[in-house]
């Protein structure tokens, strides 16, 4: 995908003339959905709330329903569905249940979709979403990691705008603006080391879930916050950065910047080096992908560079945490190898935190997926969505089987 595709062909802000911009927030109880919604509610002129969906907490989601005047609210889980249509009584917001209703709802005409559903299962929504044909505001990692091409091909196809809500990839696309691709020499993604970045071997073994979950810099989900202790997170976020800007897999590297300031430099052949910098607050590459190219205010605390006094950086230890190899690994082979990748991590994730597997178990579970999905044939190129969605069923079952291998 070249730049002028990822930032638009007109790169305008996504507002109608004289109108508030209508706005869907898919995932709109995660993390990256109530930032969205504390932004846009400081903003109640300038944004009209078209849909916001959810998997359950049926109550949590007819409260921001309600707050922020949605047209409709939709769950994903059917069986939430009663308690959904009991809290929205009287309020005028329509309610939705299922599958269906989640992809119907994300093609309804917006000037943008916070696309913030967790995991494998925002996939199809996601994909839904494109073809309203405008912006894109993108935080789920599966529809790159999973389905890159597919999924970029897509974008193409419908003239959909694309803007990406990663902390590091909101910060390269800031700093690639502009930029003839040929002039790009390196990208350095960074990442924070997650809470056991100084822990041996022997104390990784025997990490609880508790204390995985205790993430030094930023507040987050449970899923991505294991990610980002076993640096799963950044791997998956390497694969997302090869199919989001116009590089090639080596021009993109990794460092450890444990106090999560710097999110992304742009080394250029002239041997500039561009830094994005803000405090560790998901407003901030949110409020980029509402506005761009315009910016818009977010009460995120200012950085004191005095007071913060020193940065540091360092080469991350791939022994130690084996899940950067393996993502590396996982684009270098292609195909549908990113997809097994990405299902087998999810699988994993879920068992260590239901406690029926220990923590370096992850990545070695990841490791014999893909090894297994090899032998069977199964890293093939995906020609469309069921091709991916069937990568990951099968990545899925192979890395059970392997999950209960070590109870």
């Amino acid at each position: 995908m070249t730049l002028q595709g990822l930032q638009g062909s007109e790169a305008q802000a996504p507002r109608r003339s004289g109108s508030a911009r209508r706005i869907s927030v898919l995932g709109a109880t995660g993390s990256i959905g109530t930032s969205t919604l504390d932004l846009i509610g400081r903003d109640a002129e300038g944004f009209e709330v078209v849909a916001l969906t959810a998997q359950s907490r049926p109550e949590e989601l007819a409260r921001l329903a309600i707050k922020h005047r949605a047209r409709v609210a939709v769950i994903g889980d059917e069986a939430h569905f009663e308690a959904l249509k009991a809290a929205l009584s009287g309020t005028g917001v329509e309610a939705a249940a299922g599958a269906q209703a989640l992809c119907d709802v994300a093609r309804e005409d917006t000037d943008c979709v916070m696309a913030a559903i967790v995991g494998a299962a925002g996939l199809r929504p996601t994909f839904a979403a494109i073809a309203q044909g405008r912006r894109i505001a993108l935080a789920n990692k599966e529809c790159l990691v999973s389905a890159g091409d597919v999924f970029t091909a897509e974008i193409a196809r419908q003239g959909a705008e694309l803007v990406p809500v990663d902390s590091e990839h909101s910060a390269a696309f800031q700093l690639l603006a502009g930029a003839e691709p040929g002039s790009i020499e390196k990208i350095v993604l960074t990442a924070s080391g997650g809470p056991f970045r100084l822990w041996d071997q022997a104390a990784l073994e025997a990490a609880k879930p508790e204390q995985a979950l205790k993430h030094p810099n930023w507040s987050m989900g449970d899923k991505i916050t294991i990610d980002s202790a076993t640096l799963m997170n950044k791997g998956l976020e390497l694969i997302e950065a090869f199919h989001l800007f116009p590089v090639s897999a080596e021009q993109i590297d990794i460092v450890v910047h444990p106090q999560s300031i710097v999110h992304c430099l742009v080394m250029y052949k002239d041997g500039s080096v561009l830094a994005q910098m803000a405090p560790p607050d998901m407003r901030t590459p949110i409020a980029v992908a509402l506005a761009w190219p315009a910016r818009m205010a977010a009460p995120t605390e200012r950085l004191d560079l005095v007071r913060l006094g020193t940065l540091t950086f360092e080469a991350p230890d791939e022994a130690r945490f084996p899940a950067l190899r393996l993502a590396r690994e996982a684009l270098r082979c292609g195909g549908t190898a990113p997809a097994v990748l990405n299902g087998a991590n999810e699988a994993a994730v879920a068992a260590y935190l239901g406690r029926r597997i220990g923590f370096c178990d992850i990545a070695r579970t990841v490791e014999r997926t893909l090894e297994g999905a090899g032998k069977e044939g199964a890293l093939r190129t995906p020609a469309c969505l069921e091709d991916v969605l069937a990568a990951d069923a099968l990545a899925r079952r192979l890395a059970q089987a392997h999950i209960k291998g070590y109870q």
